[in-house]
């Protein structure tokens, strides 16, 4: 039996994991690439940090997550199809690796994500938009 995603640790594990996947994705691979580049020394501690805000509760993380998408998509139009290949990788990979609760809460607190984060991307190509 697989264990549950219950440390930080697990956190980083299915970041770490999820992000190889994603890279590679003909889709939206480019997307991370382009953005974030080679140096993800930056990106990947937010990442662990928000994660563990969404899973345990735990203080640390300080971001707008919808904001970051936002201006990602005015530099590289964001759509539909992204966010459900992004969710489809999250998915599998959380799947992969564990078990339990926390990685059922996982899969469901990435498609509440996605989706909250798809709807403000596209409202905010209407004119008068604020975030």
């Amino acid at each position: 039996m697989k264990p549950d995603i219950t440390t930080g640790d697990d956190v980083q594990l299915l970041i770490n994991s999820f992000y190889d996947v994603v890279r590679k994705d003909d889709l939206i691979g480019y997307i991370f690439n382009d953005i974030i580049g080679a140096d993800w020394s930056h990106h990947l501690p937010v990442m662990y940090r928000f994660w563990e805000s969404v899973l345990f509760s735990k203080p640390g993380y300080s971001g707008n997550p919808i904001g970051v998408h936002i201006g990602v998509d005015k530099r590289i139009p964001l759509q539909r199809p992204h966010f459900d290949t992004w969710l489809l990788h999250w998915n599998a990979t959380v799947d992969e690796l564990f078990a339990g609760e926390n990685a059922e809460q996982a899969k469901n607190r990435a498609m509440l994500m996605a989706n909250l984060i798809n709807i403000k991307v596209e409202m905010s190509h209407q004119p008068g938009f604020i975030a």
